[in-house]
């Protein structure tokens, strides 16, 4: 089977950021999973998942967002950790065979209205998700 033909530059969405408030473990990752996936299909240069609310993943977060990094790493997009709790950032930087993730520390940009025509045009896609696990 051959792969979709890869989107123009000036179609791709160049950043998309997650804001993961809870934890992320096993029973959540059906949920974030079809999220990510759906981020995924923008076919976006970068992907931002901040971790600054969560305090805890475990082993099957942790492949869930190396995973991702691999997937986005074959198209040349990256992917980059915003804030995780240092016990988190030990955890990311020991399970990455292929070197750790790139993760920034700072916490997430004030976001001011820009005036920049670009992010103005029809079509411009621009956002922010929060990924939080549904109450029943």
């Amino acid at each position: 089977m051959t792969a979709p033909p890869p989107l123009p530059p000036e179609c791709r969405v160049p950043r998309v950021e997650i804001d993961i408030v809870e934890e992320l473990a096993l029973p959540q990752l059906s949920e974030v999973g079809v999220a990510i996936d759906r981020v995924l299909s923008l076919q976006p240069m970068e992907v931002v998942i901040d971790l600054s609310e969560c305090r805890h993943v475990d082993a099957a977060a942790i492949g869930l967002l190396l995973d991702v990094r691999r997937r986005l790493n074959r198209r040349g997009a990256v992917l980059t950790i915003r804030a995780p709790h240092p016990r988190i950032r030990r955890i990311l930087d020991t399970a990455a065979l292929d070197g750790p993730p790139h993760v920034v520390t700072s916490p997430a940009p004030v976001r001011q209205p820009s005036n920049d025509p670009r992010r103005s045009r029809p079509g411009a896609v621009q956002g922010r998700a929060r990924v939080a696990a549904a109450e029943y």
